[in-house]
């Protein structure tokens, strides 16, 4: 209370208990800059975007906007979601949050209000996947327990005659070379051959992804047959 009566007295005022009586018929938004509160509510808007529960998070934003956040840190934030839990599902949510941040610069409060306003109701109602992020956490953890796997030969660069000499680039298959810009060629490294860090969600584009997923692996099943029917014998049906 005593808080309270302070901020509404402001700097060089008195705290007479009539200015204590004022403060406490106001009503003072409960948000610590940089406190516990701070986190609290930041994740309960991050919560409300993921949960898809658009109310919840304009209430959320509104509540820090009204404590005096930094609007910066409610775009970082809305950024992050964006990519870490819409992902590819929509890849315009990622673009509207850098969009709307950068709208906030050019217009400033309370005009800016408004597309941070329309940021949020986008990613709390667009379709969820976080396949971006389970996909980066296994390529690092490849990564590190990989850490010295060599380039294939064939996708190094090979800029002198020596490198050439040793083999770099060759047998390499440029992709538009064919119609369809896809040549089935390895890119991993051999003990990691394979390997499928992304897996496309059930939502959204992603269903466009895994299309092209399937279709491009359809024709690496099919150029993994030719060489055994030119040679006469049977297709393999082992993984």
């Amino acid at each position: 209370m005593l808080e309270a009566a302070a901020d509404h007295v402001g700097t060089g005022g008195v705290l007479t208990l009539e200015v204590v009586r004022q403060a406490a018929q106001l009503r003072f938004s409960h948000y610590d800059k940089g406190g516990e509160e701070t986190y609290n509510i930041l994740s309960a808007f991050h919560k409300s975007l993921r949960g898809s529960d658009p109310q919840a998070a304009l209430f959320w934003m509104a509540r820090m906007l009204e404590g005096g956040q930094d609007p910066m840190v409610i775009f970082r934030r809305a950024i992050a979601m964006a990519a870490e839990d819409i992902g590819l599902a929509d890849p315009e949510a990622l673009k509207l949050a850098v969009a709307a941040r950068d709208a906030f610069h050019m217009l400033g409060a309370p005009e800016g209000y408004l597309p941070m306003s329309q940021m949020v109701i986008y990613l709390a109602t667009a379709p969820k996947s976080n396949s971006s992020k389970v996909a980066l956490d296994q390529a690092m953890a490849a990564a590190q327990e990989h850490p010295a796997a060599q380039v294939p030969l064939h996708i190094r660069n090979a800029p002198t005659m020596l490198m050439k000499e040793l083999g770099y680039h060759e047998g390499y298959q440029y992709a538009h070379a064919v119609p369809e810009a896809y040549i089935p060629q390895d890119y991993l490294p051999a003990a990691l051959a394979g390997s499928a860090f992304y897996t496309p969600g059930p939502f959204g584009f992603e269903k466009e992804i895994a299309k092209r997923l399937a279709w491009w692996e359809e024709l690496r099943a099919r150029a993994q047959e030719e060489p055994s029917r030119e040679s006469g014998q049977e297709p393999s049906t082992e993984e």
